[in-house]
């Protein structure tokens, strides 16, 4: 077990990670062990037997010629037996006489050629010989010293006579076989990823809230039925979300009618000074329950309706700032200088104005002094809001985006947990941290 884990890690880092990059790889192995297979076979078989056949051939005419000059001493006899070498064995010979055999060094070539004729010279001549594979592009050079010291035989063999043009055609073939077929599966691969990829995408879309619609079911069979449920999943979420907003607003109607009638009761009562206190008081509480009927709306509502589009967050920002500040309170503003573009997001706008809007009003109902800032960070936007209040305690900083967890200091309990759903409906989050101002720093990711 140990030794398979302590493989894997290693491998992991190698493999390719994506799904296109693995199938490639399951067919790329498995086509290259079998061109391997067929080489080896072809190299080991056919091949070998014809390079030692022409080497056997070709080493026995310079053996019977080598026999023929040592019986006898006539030039003449000589330079007929070198005459007739070429004419029928297609190898031109000559006689250095006197001089002295030098070996050079051996050059090994792709193929058993080489091996083979050094082989069959060594079997059928039994004289001290040297080769020349590199020198001459169409002839093989071989020296043999001639026995009695006569001097050395120089033979100029025709490489085609040593070895098959046939070894090139076929590794072409495994070649360009193995690249047809690799294309062919790369390319039909790539197609059936593609409609995974594009489920994913869809999904992640979905999720983020950038509804493109119902995708069209493609690739294998197993793609299409993915693609299929998904979409049937994406209109039961649909119906139920719309089902649930009609519900809390027809509840939402139900509760704002006598409530109504209540406010009217009591602005009849403004006239009577004994009751003024009392109305006002009750007025405040009317007042206060429809804020909270408006929040639990927009919490089950969830902005689900609105579309996302590109929204320059700097501008956003600075107009949340300047409506808190018409309220009353005291808001800094700090965009970091980046290029154009580089703060613009595809957001749902009234969804991240209002969660970001819920952050600055939770931090001027506790602090007097509130900064909102916003930076790139990597693949994410980071907005800070900061505040200078006395803080949560870090055991309480998760459990106050419960719903009716912050219920304090005038508020529904609704703001912050509105906040973070329509935050990670977009794909971030919000965390709670210390604040370089003393009080709590709201910290918002988006992606970009």
């Amino acid at each position: 077990m140990r030794f398979a884990a302590a493989w894997e890690r290693p491998a992991r880092k190698i493999l390719p990670r994506s799904l296109l990059g693995r199938s490639l790889l399951i067919i790329l192995i498995p086509l290259l062990v079998v061109q391997a297979v067929a080489l080896m076979i072809f190299y080991g078989s056919h091949l070998d037997l014809i390079s030692r056949r022409l080497s056997g051939a070709v080493a026995g005419e310079i053996a019977e010629t080598i026999r023929l000059i040592d019986s006898t001493d006539d030039p003449a006899d000589q330079a007929w037996i070198l005459r007739s070498g070429y004419r029928y064995f297609d190898l031109r010979m000559h006689v250095l006489r006197g001089a002295q055999l030098v070996r050079g060094r051996e050059v090994n070539i792709l193929g058993p050629m080489d091996d083979d004729l050094a082989i069959a010279l060594r079997e059928r001549v039994g004289l001290p010989f040297a080769m020349d594979w590199t020198h001459d592009p169409t002839s093989v050079l071989i020296d043999v010293a001639l026995p009695r010291q006569r001097g050395v035989l120089h033979v100029e063999a025709p490489r085609k006579r040593l070895y098959t043009s046939m070894i090139y055609v076929y590794v072409l073939w495994l070649g360009g076989s193995s690249i047809l077929l690799f294309s062919i599966a790369a390319l039909f691969m790539r197609n059936q990823v593609r409609a995974i990829r594009r489920l994913a995408e869809a999904a992640e879309n979905f999720g983020l809230g950038r509804d493109s619609g119902a995708i069209r079911p493609e690739g294998a069979i197993e793609v299409r039925k993915a693609a299929t449920a998904f979409n049937r999943m994406q209109e039961r979420i649909r119906r139920f979300l719309s089902q649930r907003t009609e519900m809390l607003a027809g509840v939402s109607h139900d509760l704002r009618t006598p409530l109504t009638r209540l406010r009217l009761a009591l602005a009849m009562l403004d006239g009577d000074c004994a009751l003024t206190a009392e109305a006002a008081e009750m007025t405040a509480d009317v007042e206060e329950m429809e804020r909270m009927i408006s929040g639990y709306l927009a919490f089950a509502r969830g902005e689900q309706a609105e579309q996302a589009q590109p929204v320059e967050l700097g501008e956003m920002l600075a107009d949340i700032a300047a409506r808190a500040r018409r309220a009353g309170a005291v808001v800094e503003v700090d965009v970091a200088a980046e290029p154009p573009g580089a703060l613009t997001l595809k957001l749902r706008p009234d969804a991240v104005r209002r969660a970001i809007t819920n952050l600055v009003d939770n931090a001027r109902r506790h602090a007097s002094r509130v900064g909102i800032s916003v930076m790139p960070a990597g693949r994410s936007v980071l907005v800070l809001v900061d505040d200078d209040g006395p803080g949560i305690p870090p055991d309480r900083r998760e459990s106050v985006f419960r719903p009716f967890e912050s219920g304090a200091a005038g508020g529904t309990g609704l703001g912050l947990t509105i906040a973070r759903d329509i935050v990670r409906a977009h794909g971030g989050d919000i965390t709670l941290e210390e604040s370089a101002m003393g009080g709590l720093r709201a910290r918002v990711r988006l992606p970009v």
